[in-house]
């Protein structure tokens, strides 16, 4: 402790990026998962953690609520999407199979 490690979390704070949602630059890329980055695989048992959202809530952020909403939306929608999306890959790959059959 002291001024060095104030000042390296206060640099570490401005560094930091936070969104609400996702923004334009970002949403059009595929979302994928990084294994490296999971809690499950980084943290040892019985270890603390936080999460922002939590800690956003503590200091006043108040639209968690709006984004939990629009969260559930999202999934929603996304469930319709693979599901249709499954539909026409299994009808595709029947039509590709027929296709190839003489």
């Amino acid at each position: 402790s002291g001024i060095n490690a104030e000042y390296g979390g206060m640099e570490a704070l401005n560094r930091l990026k936070v969104f609400e949602g996702v923004p334009p630059p970002y949403d059009k890329t595929k979302r994928m998962v990084v294994p490296g980055a999971l809690r499950v695989l980084r943290l040892k048992p019985g270890r603390k953690y936080a999460s922002i959202g939590r800690i956003s809530r503590e200091v006043g952020w108040k639209y968690g609520d709006v984004v939990e909403k629009l969260e559930t939306k999202r999934k929603e929608k996304s469930a319709t999407y693979f599901q249709a999306n499954k539909k026409i890959n299994t009808l595709r790959a029947k039509a590709a199979a027929s296709a190839k059959q003489p």
